[in-house]
């Protein structure tokens, strides 16, 4: 099984630094060419099925590159982005960084440390939603040697890949936060998986991180 894994296209929230988390935020125009511009270089990868965040931003990255190829979509809960409750909306880097938890940037800078906010999710749920995906994809018969594409958001996609380097909450940035539209492949041969790819992007454009 080989599982291509993309990071959402940009957001207006992206732009402006702010918490998205499970909030419902929408690709921009920019967004969207970064999904077109990826999908071109992905376009002779035979994809046998996709699973994508339910979440617009992550929804609508999938179905650019999956445009006029008939390959099924799936939504799956699991991977949505990490929640950040009542946090969402705020401003998290930059001058108007306005988050009125001064602890939060246990986040970046200490995750072991970080306490998720109300309504909000922590590392060790994030990736235990992440470890459960990953093993209900290796369980199922039918995805046994498919190549099959996942659509998600940065704090869950570092998780997946965290899950698969064997990688816990207290180094869970060390690889940092992937790109808008950038693209790692895990390959799961015989039971074991292995992170082969990391980070790839197929633009030249600046992108914010978050």
């Amino acid at each position: 099984m080989k599982l291509y894994l993309i990071r959402h296209g940009e957001t207006d929230w992206n732009k402006e630094r702010k918490l998205q988390g499970k909030s419902d935020i929408e690709l921009n125009a920019f967004g969207r060419t970064l999904a077109r511009k990826t999908a071109k270089h992905l376009r002779d990868l035979s994809f046998d099925l996709a699973i994508t965040s339910p979440l617009k931003r992550a929804k609508e990255t999938a179905e650019i590159l999956l445009e006029g190829r008939g390959i099924p979509l799936l939504e799956d809960e699991r991977l949505a982005e990490m929640g950040f409750g009542c946090l969402e909306g705020y401003y998290c880097k930059g001058e108007k960084m306005n988050i009125p938890d001064p602890k939060f940037h246990y986040f970046y800078d200490d995750p072991a440390s970080y306490q998720a906010p109300e309504g909000g999710e922590s590392f060790e749920e994030l990736l235990k939603r992440a470890k459960g995906f990953l093993a209900d994809l290796c369980e199922k018969k039918a995805y046994e040697n498919k190549t099959i594409l996942l659509s998600t958001h940065g704090a869950m996609l570092r998780a997946l890949l965290d899950t698969v380097k064997g990688i816990g909450v207290e180094q869970f940035w060390d690889s940092g936060v992937q790109k808008n539209c950038a693209v790692s492949v895990i390959e799961i041969k015989d039971g074991i998986a292995k992170v082969i790819e990391e980070g790839v992007i197929y633009y030249d454009d600046e992108v914010e991180d978050w």
